[in-house]
């Protein structure tokens, strides 16, 4: 008959419980849920062997933590070791545990049969719900405390340590710029329709969204609009023969007259587009000069646009990392996939990596040839950008030129430089551009070192004659 315990994690310190007559419950599921809510049933199924308090909040979080990650801390081995039975008898028992990565970090530790499925999670579930009445000295009130500080302190841990946090600011940025798109479409096809009824000509003569928006702000009421303006036309429109086609098209437009509180409406809305427009050119460069400073390897190979939907759509450029390149060349065209699975036909050859340049340029026969090689390229260049110290564009110059060679040896059969020969190249590069960032680095220290120092003489300087004139007064 194996004996069954339960190691519960608290945000008070380790609780280690003896589950009487295992064999029976086991076998009674449905009879240990029912009983989970009734303390007066409940304690009668579980015996404390064992609880180790936390010595602070930062020895609880540490602990934390360590669990969090599958890892078994000093104090939770210290904790097993003194309160489980001897080896000889572990052999026969069963440790049950909330999660999998625990449990088989217990198992390497301890060589302990770890379980953490069937009824444990049930026991799990009455011991969180009664645990105050089973720990003596514990009572809600400090329950509560313990797991609010805990709480507070292990979402400001993960949020301070997270890595990927830069990762969610590129995340957001295209995002949002994708979604701009969409809005500053359907904006412009509003006012291409609402402007249309005074002059329907324009949208023939100016197919640029932007450029339309902006001639309307400038036009308004075109019988008010003169020759006079014909420069400020040019400049919006920068080319000479439509400026001629505008005022062309005014003297014989089949537009209707309209109001001016109608031109109001139209020109405030003309102005936001623009000003939308204008905030997207903006978001671009923000979202560029990111994708600089966290990926730029995935940068130069695949483009700010494709690389950050590339992260977006991994969650995090770790995710991405770790994704195998066979993943990411099919990142983003899931349901083709599974939809060729089920019906059993071709698979999709790409994915978002389609609107890269790259693929655009091969030919018919070759864009799923070189979607493969450019997908190779760009889990490298991702796992280059995650785990290196210092960032450097390097290996994505080389590996862009890499995909362009391979390109040409598809059409005129030159056989490419070898991977090996190019990485060393760039390995080279790397290394003396990186000695290089490290000197400017020191440099800015050294600068920055002196600059306070001075700031400091400074200040002391000022107090003493500070001092030195209190002291003339008072004499």
């Amino acid at each position: 008959m194996s004996n069954l315990y339960i190691l519960f994690e608290h945000a008070s310190g380790y609780a280690l419980f003896r589950v009487r007559e295992f064999e029976e419950i086991g076998m009674n599921l449905p009879q240990v849920e029912a009983s989970v809510v009734d303390l007066s049933k409940f304690a009668t199924v579980v015996k404390l062997v064992g609880f180790y308090p936390f010595q602070s909040g930062v020895n609880a979080l540490d602990n934390i933590n360590a669990v969090s990650e599958g890892l078994v801390h000093d104090d939770l081995r210290t904790f097993l070791d003194t309160n489980l039975p001897k080896e000889k008898k572990r052999a026969k028992m069963i440790l049950g545990v909330a999660d999998s990565r625990i449990a088989s970090a217990i198992n390497e530790h301890f060589s302990i049969s770890c379980q953490h499925t069937g009824v444990i999670p049930e026991l799990l579930r009455g011991l969180r719900l009664h645990f105050p009445n089973l720990v003596k000295g514990l009572t809600d009130q400090n329950q509560s405390k313990a797991q609010l500080g805990l709480g507070h302190a292990y979402s400001r841990a993960k949020v301070k340590f997270n890595v990927n946090r830069v990762d969610n600011m590129i995340i957001q940025s295209i995002a949002l710029l994708d979604q701009l798109d969409k809005d500053i479409n359907t904006f412009s096809m509003r006012i291409r329709e609402w402007y249309g009824y005074h002059f329907p000509e324009l949208i023939r003569i100016i197919s640029d969204n932007y450029t339309y928006a902006r001639v309307v702000y400038l036009m308004k009421n075109r019988k008010e609009f003169t020759i006079n303006h014909e420069e400020e036309l040019e400049a919006i429109t920068m080319d000479s023969g439509k400026t001629a086609a505008i005022f062309e098209a005014m003297k014989t437009t089949i537009g209707m007259d309209i109001s001016p509180i109608d031109l109001i409406n139209i020109e405030s809305f003309a102005k936001r587009v623009i000003h939308l427009f204008e905030y997207r050119k903006s978001l671009q460069e923000y979202l560029r000069s990111k994708m600089g400073q966290v990926a730029p390897n995935l940068a130069n190979l695949i483009g700010e646009q494709v690389g950050a939907r590339l992260i977006a759509h991994a969650g995090s450029l770790t995710n991405l990392a770790k994704y195998p390149a066979s993943t990411i060349q099919i990142l983003g065209a899931e349901k083709a996939l599974f939809r060729a699975l089920k019906t059993k036909g071709n698979t999709p050859k790409y994915g978002l990596i389609y609107h890269s340049s790259h693929i655009g340029k091969a030919s018919a026969q070759n864009k799923g040839r070189i979607s493969r090689y450019l997908a190779n390229k760009c889990a490298i260049a991702s796992r280059i950008d995650c785990f290196s110290d210092i960032p450097t564009a390097i290996f994505g110059d080389h590996l862009k030129q890499q995909v362009s060679d391979r390109l040409n040896f598809f059409d005129s059969g030159k056989l490419p430089a070898k991977n090996v020969d190019v990485m060393q190249i760039a390995l080279q590069e790397a290394e003396v551009e990186r000695e290089q960032i490290i000197s400017k680095e020191r440099k800015r220290k050294k600068k920055e070192k002196k600059r306070r120092k001075q700031a400091l003489a400074a200040a002391s300087l000022d107090a003493e004659q500070k001092n030195a004139v209190m002291l003339d007064v008072t004499v």
